[in-house]
């Protein structure tokens, strides 16, 4: 699969910028499995209240993929509502995407993103539908691990670095 293009782009700056490509954006997300980026996930509990949480996250190919526990609070509250946001501190942009995350059990997508994830350093591999590992994150509980799709339709850039710019893209129908 390629990049995905955004089918709408708005500008949302405010001091006479240009809007940002979605070209910077899909470049900066474009980094080497090894390097460390927080990946923040904002999901919603059954009683509404918002929670957040950092979260393993590769971004392939125009596709986000997480990783969770199938125990933890951020995979119980995607159970009941996948609705969420991710968003992520890139070299020179911010990124915050609004979409839902389904779980992913198919092999040829678990083997092709757990190989990813083992080009970053981390020891993973495929168990039935999930990944194991001798290791995750303290807060990912125990394993198996679940993989995720994140499917976003809205992304929001805003660039630290020349040229400024804040952004809208609006994504059409994935998968």
């Amino acid at each position: 699969m390629t990049d995905r293009q955004p089918t709408e782009t708005k500008n949302l700056d405010i001091y006479g910028n240009e809007a940002l490509e979605w070209s910077r954006a899909a470049k900066a997300l474009s980094v080497s499995p090894t390097e460390n980026l927080t990946w923040f996930l904002g999901t919603v509990r059954p009683d509404r209240r918002p929670h957040a949480t950092g979260v393993g996250a590769q971004y392939i190919d125009g596709d986000v993929y997480i990783v969770s526990g199938p125990a933890t609070r951020k995979s119980r509250n995607l159970a009941a509502n996948p609705s969420c946001t991710m968003s992520v501190g890139l070299d020179g942009i911010d990124l915050v995407f609004e979409g839902e995350a389904r779980r992913v059990t198919d092999k040829e997508t678990l083997e092709r993103v757990v190989a990813r994830f083992r080009e970053g350093g981390w020891p993973a591999e495929v168990a039935g539908d999930a990944f194991t590992a001798p290791f995750s994150a303290p807060s990912a509980g125990p394993p198996p691990w679940h993989l995720y799709l994140f499917i976003f339709q809205t992304v929001f850039g805003v660039a630290g670095e020349e040229p400024h710019g804040a952004t809208r893209w609006r994504f059409g129908h994935q998968r």
